[in-house]
């Protein structure tokens, strides 16, 4: 059985194929800046080089033909035809509390979807694109929605509801839901398995760093808190979105430069953030590279992020009791070394001791590193994430007959055996 999973982000399109029976990727790989333009893929098919095709992307649609073209390509391609593909995980970030795990898609689903597309306007649009695009390609396989929000549903009360009128929440669904679901499950499963412990056993602290940023506490193996709240937009600053702000100061711009709801909207998710106060990036590895070289913006902007991500491991700390480890994961938590330590220098007070020759050597996305010292009380891990195979492994599940909650499954990458391929 042949499983393609699709993630859908912002402004790219990672992928996954899985030979289920052999439990291996067939091959894996990532259209970059799709929508913002120069987009290209990156496919990789174990034992061969890297293949990278420049091609424009204007939306997640081409580069969903794109991705179905490279798979079938004569000479880059691992599959003689798409029709070899048993089915296909989707991505998708915001389910509502409409679904609290993984679903086979019907158009029932595909409308639940779309009427809450408006709480993550940056992604669940081209999720439902990228399902859209797959279902036409293959419309004769079954399509699972795997949600970010499914994790997070261990929340209690105390943690997902916001102090706003009640009346908000019975009615409109008002409250926190968390995202990043799938990468904060792989990498809290897999420091479970590197410490030793029994996922239940475990209190860890997640931080999912790229261009969205979220982070999680969970004590006992499961979600109890999280930064992203009602949609995607809330907690750490990210790469266009604030993050935390006074509450205020949307209605005070709206009233000092005349802008609508949507207007305002948009700025906050589209314009804030680290390309908000470097005024043109949003990659850290230019906001890196032009803080190195003396701009003093791209310094400000590497300040206010390694501190607001301090101030939550503090936080979750304190919401968690005993803390076991700290994770950093995705593209800027896993390659994003500059950022990582101004996150964690300076914690010894709470048994965090940072490696510093350690933590500049973690930049890659294929091996799980310790960046703290032996003797650090609280270990601090880099653990690349891999959604897709949480994807995959879910896809299998439901079409088995054999899909629970995540605490009782076994996925693979618990296991103490687990070799990541």
């Amino acid at each position: 059985m042949q499983i393609l999973a699709l993630n859908c982000g912002s402004s790219s399109v990672k992928y996954q194929l899985y030979d289920w029976q052999k439990m291996e990727v067939v091959a894996k790989g990532m259209v970059e800046r799709v929508i913002i333009g120069d987009s290209f893929i990156l496919h990789e098919v174990p034992g061969r080089e890297a293949y990278r095709f420049d091609y424009d992307c204007p939306d997640h649609q081409v580069a969903i033909d794109l991705i179905i073209r490279t798979l079938v390509d004569p000479t880059h391609g691992v599959l003689a035809d798409i029709n070899d593909i048993s089915a296909v995980g989707h991505r998708v970030v915001h389910g509502g509390e409409k679904f609290t795990c993984s679903v086979l898609i019907d158009e029932a689903v595909l409308d639940a979807v779309k009427e809450v597309q408006h709480l993550a306007p940056l992604h669940n649009p081209p999720n439902i694109s990228g399902i859209e695009a797959a279902q036409a390609v293959l419309p004769q396989v079954p399509h699972v929605a795997i949600f970010d929000t499914a994790f997070h549903q261990t929340m209690p009360e105390h943690a997902y509801l916001y102090p706003v009128p009640y009346e908000w929440y019975e009615a409109h669904g008002v409250r926190r839901y968390g995202f990043h679901g799938t990468s904060h499950l792989y990498v809290s499963k897999r420091a479970a398995v590197i410490l030793g412990k029994k996922p239940s056993e475990t209190n860890i602290v997640t931080m999912h760093i790229g261009n969205g940023v979220s982070h999680c506490a969970i004590k006992g193996g499961v979600s109890v808190d999280t930064t992203m709240g009602l949609t995607p937009l809330e907690g750490a600053m990210m790469g266009t979105r604030c993050g935390d702000i006074d509450p205020a100061i949307p209605a005070f711009m709206m009233q000092k430069e005349n802008l609508s709801a949507k207007e305002i909207d948009g700025i906050l998710n589209k314009k804030s953030g680290v390309l908000g106060i470097t005024g043109r990036f949003t990659d850290r590895r230019d906001v890196i590279e032009h803080a190195n070289a003396g701009d003093h913006r791209c310094k400000t902007a590497l300040e206010i992020e390694g501190y607001r991500l301090k101030k939550y491991i503090g936080a979750y700390m304190a919401a968690i009791g005993r803390l076991d480890a700290v994770v950093f994961t995705a593209g800027v938590g896993e390659m994003g070394w500059p950022i990582r330590e101004k996150a964690i220098e300076g914690l010894e007070h709470i048994g965090i001791i940072l490696d510093r020759e350690r933590n500049k050597g973690a930049m890659t996305r294929k091996r799980e590193s310790l960046i703290t010292t032996d003797d650090s009380p609280v270990k601090v891990y880099v653990i690349p994430t891999d959604e897709e195979l949480v994807f995959t492994e879910d896809v299998a599940a439901i079409l088995d007959g054999t899909y629970t909650d995540h605490m009782n499954f076994e996925y693979t990458f618990s296991r103490p055996d687990f070799v990541r391929k």
